[in-house]
């Protein structure tokens, strides 16, 4: 397999930065590159009282997308002088924009944390991470939480 680009994903979340060093020692050893991606979820709703009209989305979601780029620019220092691109979307189904994304930008791998998750929380939530292992078309790298 030869892997020159990695897709590593982040919700921001302190949980999701736990790839980031064994990615970094992976696109070392390979001399591949990074693009690293935060998703923004882009709940669209129909307006009130106008049933037919386009779904629109939240007024904040552009706000909300300019902080996501300011905070994937503090995590990008994390990875000094690698060849690593940040990239911001919004999507109203987070793994499936993940897996589009890495179809039409020649992702070899990604890489992902889960939050470990389990019971009723799992059930609510679900798993961004499982529905990547599930919908990509590349293979995928999963990074777990430590036992406790």
């Amino acid at each position: 397999m030869n892997v020159r680009h990695v897709l590593l994903t982040t919700d921001l979340s302190p949980e999701s930065t736990r790839p980031y060093g064994p990615v970094q020692e992976l696109v070392k050893k390979l001399g591949a590159r990074v693009t690293l991606m935060n998703v923004v979820l882009d709940l669209q709703a129909v307006p009130h009282g106008a049933a037919f009209a386009p779904a629109v989305s939240s007024a904040t979601l552009g706000a909300e997308l300019e902080r996501a780029r300011e905070q994937l620019a503090e995590h990008r220092a994390d990875f000094g002088d690698l060849d690593v691109r940040t990239e911001v979307i919004a999507a109203p189904d987070v793994a499936r924009a993940i897996c589009r994304w890495a179809e039409s930008h020649d992702v070899d791998l990604i890489a992902i944390s889960t939050h470990g998750r389990k019971g009723w929380r799992h059930l609510a939530l679900g798993s961004v991470a499982e529905q990547v292992l599930r919908y990509a078309e590349v293979p995928v790298l999963s990074f777990h939480r430590p036992r406790e």
